[in-house]
């Protein structure tokens, strides 16, 4: 499958990464497993998608919940929580 991912703030200086298209061996996956195999592309992405840090994940421009399903042609956000002032 191809999606669309975007990284925001600080996950996106921490990995250099702002807003490509990605192909992924799998038809679907859920937002969590996405995550583990993003991790696994190296230290920076290990560190940013790291499991016990707080990250919130969008799919086509609405919060998901980690048990969520990415599939073929969305677009899929990941970024730190944001508290308003």
């Amino acid at each position: 499958m191809r999606i669309r991912l975007r990284m925001f703030a600080s996950l996106r200086e921490s990995t250099g990464w702002d807003d490509q298209l990605m192909d992924i061996s799998a038809q679907q996956m859920t937002l969590a497993e996405l995550r583990v195999l993003l991790s696994e592309r190296g230290d920076h992405w290990a560190s940013a998608l790291d499991p016990t840090h707080a990250v919130r994940g969008a799919i086509n421009q609405r919060m998901a919940q980690e048990t969520d399903f990415v599939h073929d042609g969305d677009e899929v956000a990941f970024f730190p929580p944001v508290t308003g002032g």
